[in-house]
């Protein structure tokens, strides 16, 4: 897991979601809103947007391509659950929160490297 992970609002463009992702080494982003999870924005979510239609990055705002279908565990969710969450949604992050709070997200990354440790 990711503790906490960088973030981005809805309002902002996805090329500037684009350059965050490329800058840091990462492929997914946690939008916020008035402090709150709204969903995740993936690199595979911006390229898709960009396959389907021609679209202008610096136009589009992270609002046009997050995916709001959040999916979420507890700090202390057993890996298997999680893994088995990703997988039955088809999804490559899940956020991990406490309550409402952020405390970081979990990549299908992160479970390869817990299963090769």
């Amino acid at each position: 897991m990711s503790a906490k992970p960088i973030t981005i609002n809805s309002h902002q463009t996805l090329k500037f979601a684009l350059n965050t992702m490329r800058d840091n080494g990462i492929r997914h982003l946690p939008v916020m809103e008035n402090g709150r999870v709204r969903g995740v924005l993936s690199e595979r979510d911006i390229r898709f947007l960009e396959s389907v239609e021609r679209v202008d990055l610096n136009e589009l705002k992270v609002d046009d391509a997050y995916s709001d279908d959040l999916h979420s565990v507890e700090p202390k969710a057993d890996i298997r659950v999680v893994c088995q969450l990703m997988q039955d949604h088809k999804v490559g992050s899940v956020v991990v929160q406490q309550g409402q709070e952020l405390i970081g997200i979990f990549t299908w990354i992160d479970a390869l490297k817990y299963i090769t440790k």
